[in-house]
């Protein structure tokens, strides 16, 4: 079986807090798994898109727990590598009422898949994808995750294939804001799909409204750009047309994060089967308001039936 969608980063064992309050003070905690790049190829796995991760993982507990959950969910581990001397990074993630951001504390320093080299691309594998989905993060983890991104993305256009870039800007694991917005932005730029919230955006580019951001990125050789505007939905831009997509209304929001990884699942599995691209950004509207709905970061991420119920 051919594969649709290619991803590469680290996925992390997740301890979500059972009460709310300062972490120090939780005594309990649900365990489940985290990682913006595992996010997404959860939630296109789950639509029906044969999805192949490529990862470093300890083997530890928390490697074992990861890897069988993600082939539980139909995704294609065969070149995630699992090494005994090295471990899984892993975080926690306080529970707040009333919605908001939760606080979150991550142990990943020297994870196996901060480890992982250029080395470690099985290319006629990658290439065999229709596409390549990549984020910030990745990137960020060290010196050869970066090299990494910039040869699978290079490898993904030297063959004709698409590739989405999700800046999941994490300031804390840069050196410098400019060293981030230099190295992301070059990653963006050889990118086809670029979708960065739109804060991300006016610290990206200096731009301050969702049609700068998108002019920025299309100047410089994006196809297409879809800015994250929280409950507001999206506005997204091609050289020829442009709209914005109004949100879909969420009764209660409990916990924000995976939301942007669940808006990606829907927007790319659209734009591969072919959508409209307005179509395809409403779907991930209402795939990211379903994922601020619920306290891990998967839970909300839709089956092909409940998308097809739903009429997306």
């Amino acid at each position: 079986m051919s594969i649709d969608v290619v991803t590469f980063g680290e996925a992390m064992t997740l301890l979500v807090a059972d009460q709310p309050g300062p972490l120090e003070r939780v005594q309990a905690f649900a365990k489940r798994t985290a990682g913006a790049e595992t996010n997404v190829a959860i939630g296109l796995a789950r639509l029906g898109l044969h999805v192949g991760w490529c990862s470093r993982l300890g083997t530890d507990s928390m490697g074992r727990y990861l890897l069988q959950s993600m082939q539980a969910e139909g995704i294609d581990c065969s070149h995630v590598v699992s090494d005994s001397t090295q471990r899984t990074g892993f975080m926690f993630k306080a529970r707040v009422e009333g919605g908001g951001d939760p606080e979150v504390e991550y142990h990943r320093k020297g994870s196996a898949a901060s480890l992982f080299h250029p080395k470690d691309i099985d290319t006629p594998w990658l290439v065999g994808a229709r596409h390549l989905h990549a984020t910030g993060i990745f990137a960020a983890l060290s010196e050869s995750c970066l090299a990494t991104s910039i040869a699978t993305l290079a490898a993904m256009r030297q063959h004709g294939k698409t590739i989405s870039f999700d800046p999941n800007l994490r300031p804390s694991l840069w050196a410098s804001e400019d060293r981030m917005r230099e190295t992301i932005n070059g990653l963006a730029f050889r990118s086809d799909w670029v979708l960065p919230g739109v804060e991300e955006g006016r610290l990206l580019t200096g731009q301050h409204s969702p049609e700068g951001i998108a002019r920025f990125y299309l100047d410089a050789g994006v196809s297409l750009v879809v800015i994250k505007l929280g409950a507001e939905g999206a506005y997204w831009a091609t050289a020829r047309e442009a709209a914005y997509v109004p949100g879909f209304p969420v009764e209660q929001v409990i916990d924000t994060v995976g939301a942007g990884d669940g808006f990606a699942a829907g927007v790319i599995s659209g734009m591969l089967e072919g959508l409209p691209v307005q179509d395809a950004v409403r779907r991930g509207a209402w795939i990211g308001a379903r994922a601020v709905q619920v306290r891990g970061d998967t839970e909300g991420l839709p089956t092909r039936g409940q998308l097809a119920q739903a009429k997306l």
